[in-house]
């Protein structure tokens, strides 16, 4: 059998409304205000505080910018110091190195003209000195020889009887000198301007050329041939062997071909003992 359940309903009557829960302000401290700025303070308020990091920065930049130009400056001019100084002493050695090398050039001339004394000395059996050296001064030539572009000359000029173009060429050898080889025409007018006529039109003065073969070969007494050919006449055909220099002639054509045991004058040519300045 089912047991049945019996709900009562309870009502409570209440004769006024019911009473609101108070709302309490918090406590706020004593002297304190709190102040909330505008957007357009704060964001001014910023832009100043960038500005001001941007101007320290620039300062800053600024002042590494002219330490590092003070600096570079301060460098460049001790480089530039030391450039001059350096150009100075460059220059000091370059000079110095050009007159240690004119220095070096004229030892080498004096020590090569010593050495070319010594071997013409050499040349004598029993060296002239009185001859060379007057008063003990040497010169170039020997008394009675004319100096012409390094080389000496004696003229013959003594009274006959003269020599034979082989007598005579054994006279300059005992000078130690040849006769004249002619290799220029400087050489041919100074020749020229030192020989005089003398006995007749045939006559003049031996040179060191001959034609040793007969052969129209002209050869001067140092072995090579004959190249400036200042003949009188161009086309040489004779028996004669031994060649003459004519006085009053003109140089490129003043010289003749004569038999060798003419007796004539003659010219002798020698190196000098000293170069001249």
């Amino acid at each position: 059998m089912e047991e049945e359940i019996t709900y009562s309903t309870v009502v409570f009557k209440n004769d006024g409304p019911a009473p609101k829960e108070k709302k309490e302000d918090p406590v706020k401290p004593k002297g304190t205000t709190t102040t909330v700025p505008a957007d357009g303070e704060a964001a001014a308020h910023s832009d100043f505080r960038v500005l001001a990091v941007c101007l320290g920065i620039l300062c800053v930049l600024l002042v590494a910018s002219i330490s590092a130009t003070i600096y570079i400056s301060v460098v460049m001019t001790e480089k530039k110091a030391n450039l001059r100084k350096l150009t100075a002493a460059n220059q000091q050695l370059v000079m110095e190195r050009n007159i240690l090398k004119r220095q070096t050039e004229e030892m080498s001339r004096v020590t090569d003209n010593l050495n070319r004394t010594l071997g013409f000395i050499q040349k004598f059996d029993n060296f002239p000195v009185e001859e060379y050296c007057p008063e003990k001064k040497c010169q170039p030539c020997k008394r009675n020889w004319i100096l012409f572009q390094k080389k000496c000359y004696l003229f013959y000029n003594e009274n006959p009887p003269w020599k034979t173009w082989e007598d005579s060429q054994k006279y300059c050898q005992k000078t130690i000198a040849d006769l004249v080889v002619i290799d220029s025409l400087q050489e041919q007018e100074f020749i020229n301007n030192h020989i005089k006529y003398y006995y007749d039109k045939d006559h003049g003065y031996w040179l060191g050329l001959h034609d040793k073969n007969s052969d129209n070969n002209w050869l001067w007494v140092d072995g090579h041939n004959d190249t400036v050919r200042y003949w009188i006449k161009k086309d040489i055909v004779t028996t004669d062997k031994c060649a003459l220099v004519i006085p009053e002639k003109q140089p490129t054509a003043s010289w003749n071909p004569a038999y060798c045991k003419m007796e004539n004058k003659f010219i002798c040519e020698a190196e000098t003992l000293i170069w001249s300045n």
